[in-house]
């Protein structure tokens, strides 16, 4: 699809008009309810399924459909990307009053970041057409990758983490031992030093980059237009403040949630090396973006359905097993 630079800064400014009223929404800080989260999920979701219908409408069927299987592909990564938000939060302790402005500007620098790695990406795409092999066979081992954590994670919990970069600023500029208010930066025995609200958001940044290494390629599989790769991801990730609050203790009961990112994302890199054999001129099938769409709402709904089945059933057996215990204590002390 041909996008004019006039159309690129009009949705670039447009964007960034939506990020400023969720920051002027979201600058008082105070406890997101599930009521708020809900509605403004509603809203971010309504504002792509309108850009998709306008794509629809200006541009066909074809950046259409490539933007909706992007977008969702990107927000069920997005969805995965939660687990260690809640682990971060929980390390720092960040109370409940503060959280909304962590994930406001931690997604906001993650988007960012994002946009440095989609324009790479784009251009590598562009002048080598044989990084699809390595995009596919990256995203099959990413897939066996989460599989195997998954595993992992199924047999213990999860600990965050912090990357190296988090690391060297902590020693760098120091950390308060306390939060303080919304500040980022104060001054403690003459020294500017960091606060832990600025540590948090720098965290959830930072993290987001690490995730992007498997969801940039997953997207540059479905299309290698530019300006779709950019703003499905844009509209993934600045509904994913909302969404964060919004699911809650859900999280927990999307047990099988990695299973189905591992078979998409090794979909997707079938897909790719398939698309980089038929750019070298051999004679191979291709997959469409209305079966790749297809078998990315079909592996999302089936996880979901399994997740909450395996969910409820684990909570029964965990539910008898103290109704056993309650029983042989009280045989006990008759």
């Amino acid at each position: 699809m041909e996008v004019s630079m006039t159309l690129w800064v009009l949705t670039v400014v447009g964007l960034v008009a939506l990020i400023g009223i969720d920051f002027l929404i979201g600058r008082k800080p105070h406890e997101v309810s599930i009521k708020e989260a809900g509605v403004w999920t509603v809203v971010w979701i309504v504002l792509a399924g309108l850009f998709g219908l306008g794509l629809f409408l200006f541009g066909g069927g074809q950046p259409a459909g490539e933007f909706f299987a992007g977008y969702i592909t990107e927000k069920s990564l997005s969805v995965d990307n939660l687990f260690i938000f809640v682990l971060i939060m929980t390390k720092f302790a960040v109370p409940a009053l503060y959280q909304q402005r962590v994930l406001l500007i931690g997604v906001l620098i993650a988007l960012v970041l994002r946009a440095v790695f989609i324009a790479a990406g784009a251009a590598i795409v562009t002048n080598f057409s044989w990084v699809f092999y390595l995009f596919g066979a990256f995203l099959i081992w990413t897939a066996w990758k989460l599989v195997q954590e998954a595993r992992a994670d199924d047999e213990g919990e999860e600990e965050f983490e912090e990357n190296r970069l988090l690391k060297a600023a902590e020693r760098r500029f120091g950390v308060a031992d306390r939060y303080h208010g919304t500040k980022l930066w104060i001054r403690q025995n003459g020294k500017r030093i960091m606060t832990p609200m600025l540590v948090v958001m720098l965290a959830i940044g930072t993290t987001d980059v690490l995730f992007a290494l498997d969801s940039i390629p997953a997207i540059f599989g479905l299309t290698q237009d530019p300006y779709i790769v950019f703003t499905a991801n844009a509209f993934a990730l600045m509904g994913l403040r909302q969404l964060y609050f919004l699911l809650g203790g859900l999280l927990k009961k999307l047990v099988h949630l990695s299973y189905g990112l591992s078979v998409i994302l090794g979909f997707i890199g079938v897909k790719l090396v398939l698309h980089a054999l038929h750019e070298s001129g051999v004679p191979v099938p291709e997959i469409s973006i209305p079966v790749s769409l297809g078998v990315i709402c079909a592996v999302l709904v089936v996880t979901t359905v399994t997740s909450l089945m395996a969910s409820r059933k684990q909570a029964a057996v965990a539910a008898g097993a103290d109704s056993e215990s309650a029983e042989k204590k009280e045989s006990v002390d008759v």
